[in-house]
Order: structure tokens, then sequence, then C-alpha cells
């Protein structure tokens, strides 16, 4: 029989998702499973969103062009600007989904065995996407004890070499929920002007910040307008995960045409989800004072309880609706898993997605998880109950213990 490929072998499992199957064996025990493992959020799509399919007058569901629809790209343009970002159109490339967007990026600017320097723990499936475009990932490691910042500048430009082609941020981040300052992206800006590499920045989270916090977009650091690419999606600002539409920006005309091309190689975004995305536009700015006064009263929730748990410590994230928590066991992995196959507290369980598979070094995040609050406050609540309650009875508990004020 014929072997598969070298690249299928390296393509990474999800840590998001290894764990569906003992989840779904819990759930035929009877159980209630309260699945933190995933961003996939119970806020309901903006019915600007939803009216337009209902809506759809079509009599065909033709192509539109490779970049996506004018109209939808003229819109966006008229968004970005409205939020500070001074682009236009042609600096746009409609995608499926960011997934397809960091993808056709990392393709337009790297080659084969190029690297691209990464903070860690980082969206995992961001390795899936190297490794898609052939290229190697290295690591810089943030530290839970400063809430995942970003790591100095020192030990970002010693993991430069001559084959070094970006460097890439998550703002707000998952699995994180750390807000880099602008402080900080000058810092990156200052690396990226000295090594001339590109910075690509995924920002699909900025509207979910938090604490009086402001977003800082890289298309306005100055002087590296050619350096920068970002990459957005309508996924989690309007709940709508299953329209697979993201974009790609850039200042770059070489950059974008080369994108251009791999679009035009994969015919055409989704032409349904962009009418429902360029409707997306229409919503409301109440739709997002409601949705973030809510994801914060879940991060509080969520966040002061993992830290009244004892031997958990959990940094307050500024953004995003994720945070990392680390948990006095002798594996995340074991834990999560035991979770759903041995332990339940009055019929209840959780799920929860091991940090290490955020992680590019080896050995990172053994004892951390990554929590998605995405769920509703009293789901929450319980959620938090299972979870101490779980460590009072778990056999692979440790004696680790590092507190908030640490």
């Amino acid at each position: 029989m014929p072997n598969i490929s070298r690249k299928a072998v390296r393509m990474p499992e999800s840590p998001i998702r290894k764990l569906a199957p003992y989840a779904e064996q819990a759930k035929a025990l009877g159980k209630t499973v309260f699945h933190l493992n995933i961003g996939q959020p119970d806020i309901e799509t903006p019915s600007v969103a939803l009216d337009a399919i209902k809506n759809m007058d079509r009599t065909v569901i033709e192509y539109s062009h490779s970049a996506g629809f004018q109209s939808y790209r003229d819109r966006l343009a008229v968004y970005y600007r409205g939020i500070g970002i001074d682009v236009s159109s042609e600096d746009i490339i409609i995608t499926t989904g960011g997934s397809e967007a960091l993808t056709f990026g990392f393709m337009a600017t790297c080659d084969p065995d190029d690297e691209v320097i990464i903070p860690e723990p980082f969206y995992a499936n961001y390795n899936g996407f190297a490794v898609s475009a052939g290229l190697n990932v290295v690591p810089v490691t943030a530290s839970i004890e400063d809430g995942f910042a970003l790591p100095p500048v020192e030990e970002i430009e010693k993991k430069i070499t001559d084959k070094t082609k970006a460097i890439v941020i998550c703002n707000p981040g998952n699995p994180t929920g750390y807000l880099y300052s602008q402080e900080e992206l000058e810092k990156l800006r200052e690396i990226v002007l000295k090594h001339d590499v590109f910075l690509f920045a995924d920002e699909v989270y900025r509207e979910f910040c938090y604490d009086g916090a402001k977003p800082f977009s890289v298309m306005n650091l100055k002087g590296i307008e050619n350096n920068v690419i970002m990459i957005d999606s309508v996924s989690k600002r309007y709940s709508m995960c299953g329209a697979r539409i993201g974009a790609l920006v850039s200042k770059n005309a070489d950059v974008m045409s080369s994108v251009l091309k791999f679009g035009q190689a994969r015919l055409s975004p989704p032409t349904v989800d962009q009418i429902a995305a360029e409707a997306a536009l229409d919503t409301p700015q109440s739709y997002f004072d409601e949705v973030v006064e809510e994801y914060v009263e879940r991060r509080n929730i969520m966040v002061e309880g993992l830290n009244n748990i004892p031997g958990v410590f959990c940094p307050k994230p500024s953004g995003a609706f994720y945070c990392v928590a680390r948990f006095p066991v002798d594996s995340t992995e074991n834990f999560c898993q035991w979770l759903l196959e041995e332990f339940d507290h009055e019929g209840d369980t959780v799920m929860m997605a091991p940090a290490s598979g955020f992680y590019s070094s080896e050995g990172k995040g053994s004892d951390e998880a990554r929590i998605a609050y995405v769920l509703n406050k009293e789901a929450l609540r319980k959620a938090v109950v299972c979870l101490e309650e779980a460590l009072k009875v778990y056999p692979g508990r440790t004696s680790s213990f590092i507190s908030a004020d640490s």
C-alpha cells in the first residue's frame, strides 16, 4: 500500500477537538458536558445577516470575483476606515475564513522550509497552516505569570535566522485573551524594520476588548506598511463561525497580487456567506455593546471562580473570550480525558482543551488548559463547581500551587 505524505504525517491533530469521542461517550451515559473547549459562541448571529440569507432573491448562486464581491470589499473598507484603519477595497481580499487568509498569506510570502516566529501559546491551527505551506514554526514562549505578555524582544531577535520570513501574532489573543499594547507592537515594529520580515496579525477578536482596553491595529504601525499583513474574519465578530468568510488586508501590492493567484486557484469565496457577511456590516453598535457586557460578566465568573479553587491560577484576559489556566495536576491531557471518562458532579462534567496543543515547544503547557467562556453564565458557574469538585478527587492531583498574587 502506498505511503501517505510526510506533510500529512506532520499535520497536527486539533487539541480542541481530539477529546470529542470522550465527550460523546459521556453524553451517551446521560451526563451534561459543558463545552469550554471550543470558541463557538452561543451569542445570536445579528438578524440583519440572517435576514439577508432568508430574503435572498438570486436565481443563480454564481461565483464571485476571486477577491470577493466588489460591493462587500468596498463596504468592508468603509468599516475599517471607521475604526481608524485607512485602507481601500484594493487592499482587501476576501477568503474562505481567516484560516484561508493566513494560509494564502504564508504561501504568498514564504518558501518551503522558511521559518515563522510565533509567541506561544498560540492558536493551534497556526501549526497546521504552517505545515500546509511547508513552513517551520519557531516559538517564543510567553509566561502565564505575566499574563502571556509579549516575550522580551531580545528573545524574539535571538530566534531570527536567514530563514526567518515572518512574525505572527494574534491580538487580542487566542488562546490567552491577552491584548498587546501599542508599546509592545512598536517593539515588534523595530524588529520588523531591522530584519525586513513580514508581520502577520490575526485581529479577528478586535471587537472584544474589556475594562476600557482599546485595540491597536498593526495596520497603523508607521514605516512598515509593506511588511504588514492583517488577518480578519466574521466568525467571532458576528457569531457567524459557520459562515466561512475572512479577509487578508495589506498595503503590499506584490503580496496582494500573489494572494489573488491562490484565490483564483480556489475560484471564489462562498457566495451566500459573502451576502450574509456584507449584510452583517449593518449590525448596530448596540449589538456589540451588549455582547461585550455579556462577555465581561462571563469572564469574571470563570476567571474569579478558577482563582478561588485551591491550586489553580488564571490570569485575567483583556480581550477575546478565552483564558488559559494552570491546574495542580500531573497532566491536563490526562485530567481533561478523566473529566469526560470517569467524573461527573450531579450529572455534569466539563470539556476543556489541554494547553499543550497550543504550544510548539515540547513539554510546555502540560499543566495548563484553554477555556472558552462562550456558554451562558449559569452554565459557567456550574462548570466552575465541577472543576472544583473534580480536583478534590482527581488521582493525578499535584501539590503545585501558584497564587494569583505571584
